[in-house]
C-alpha cells in the first residue's frame, strides 16, 4: 500500500480517481481549498501543502482553474513535493494543448513543461474533453431561445470514470512520461452532441452554426483538440445522457 496525493480530490475527476485508489487499498489524501484535513490553496502554498505532501509517494494533479493560471499552484506543489521527497508526479492534461493556441490550453502546456522539468519522476496523461463539460456546456447554452454553437467544429467526449480509471493505473505504477492519449470512443460535430442532449432534456430549442474567426478556432475547426486514433472509450455521448438526463437519446 502506497500514500497518494490527489488534488483537486473532489472534483469532477478528483473525487473518481480518490475512490478507485482506496478501492485498491491505498492510503489516499484529498487535496482541495475546503477538505479537510488538507484544506490548502495551491496557489498560497506554505505550510499546509508541506504537511500534506509528507510521507506520500505519489501525487495525482488533478486542481486545475478553468480560468488557466495553473502554474503558480504547481510550482508550489512541485516545491512541496521536492521538499518531501515524492517520487512521482501523475497529471491530467488535455489532447491539443500543443496544438490549439487557447488561452487554458496554454496553461496546460505550461504545467506539463513544469512537471516534465521538475527532476521528479513523472506521468502526463493527455485525454479529450469529458462529458460532463460538454453537458454544462450545452446546458448554459440552452438557457437562450436559440443555441448557438460553434460551426464546424467537431468534438470526441469521454467518460470521466474512464479517465480515473487509467489514472488510478498510473498512479500506482512506475513514472512513465508522456502515455498515450486517450479519446472517446466517437468524434461527432458538435452540432449533434447539441441536438442529442436537446432531446434527452426535451427541450425545444433552435440550433444555429456560427462561423468564429481566430487561431483558436481554426485549430479547434481542424480538430486539434481530437484523438480519432486513440478512441479507446467505451462510453459514447448518448449513453452518458441516458445515465444523466434519464431519457433515450439519438441522433448524429
Amino acid at each position: 500500500m502506497t500514500t497518494i496525493l490527489v488534488t483537486g480530490g473532489t472534483g469532477t475527476l478528483g473525487r473518481h480517481v480518490t475512490e478507485r485508489l482506496r478501492a485498491n487499498g491505498h492510503e489516499v489524501r484529498v487535496l482541495s481549498r475546503h477538505a479537510q484535513p488538507y484544506a490548502v490553496d495551491l496557489r498560497e502554498g506554505g505550510s499546509g501543502l508541506d504537511a500534506a505532501v509528507t510521507g506520500v509517494d505519489t501525487v495525482v494533479h488533478c486542481a486545475t482553474s478553468p480560468r488557466g493560471g495553473d502554474e503558480k499552484p504547481t510550482r508550489n506543489l512541485i516545491a512541496a513535493a521536492q521538499r518531501a521527497g515524492v517520487g512521482h508526479l501523475v497529471y491530467i492534461s488535455i489532447v491539443g494543448v500543443d496544438r490549439v493556441p487557447f488561452g487554458y490550453y496554454k496553461s496546460k502546456l505550461a504545467v506539463e513543461r513544469l512537471i516534465e522539468d521538475s527532476g521528479t519522476g513523472w506521468t502526463v496523461l493527455r485525454t479529450t474533453q469529458f462529458h460532463d463539460l460538454i453537458l454544462r456546456l450545452l446546458q448554459g447554452m440552452a438557457k437562450l431561445p436559440v443555441v448557438l454553437l460553434p460551426a464546424r467544429v467537431k468534438d470526441q467526449p469521454i467518460d470521466v470514470t474512464e479517465v480515473a480509471g487509467r489514472l488510478a493505473e498510473l498512479a500506482q505504477g512506475a513514472p512513465a512520461g508522456r502515455v498515450d492519449d486517450m479519446g472517446g470512443p466517437e468524434v461527432r460535430t458538435f452540432d449533434s452532441l447539441a441536438r442529442a442532449y436537446l432531446k434527452a432534456s426535451g427541450r425545444r430549442r433552435a440550433v444555429v452554426k456560427v462561423p468564429l474567426r481566430g487561431a483558436a478556432y481554426d485549430a479547434f475547426r481542424a480538430g486539434g483538440h481530437l484523438a480519432p486514433e486513440r478512441a479507446v472509450g467505451k462510453v459514447t455521448f448518448d449513453e452518458f445522457l441516458r445515465t444523466r438526463l434519464g431519457s433515450g437519446t439519438g441522433g448524429r
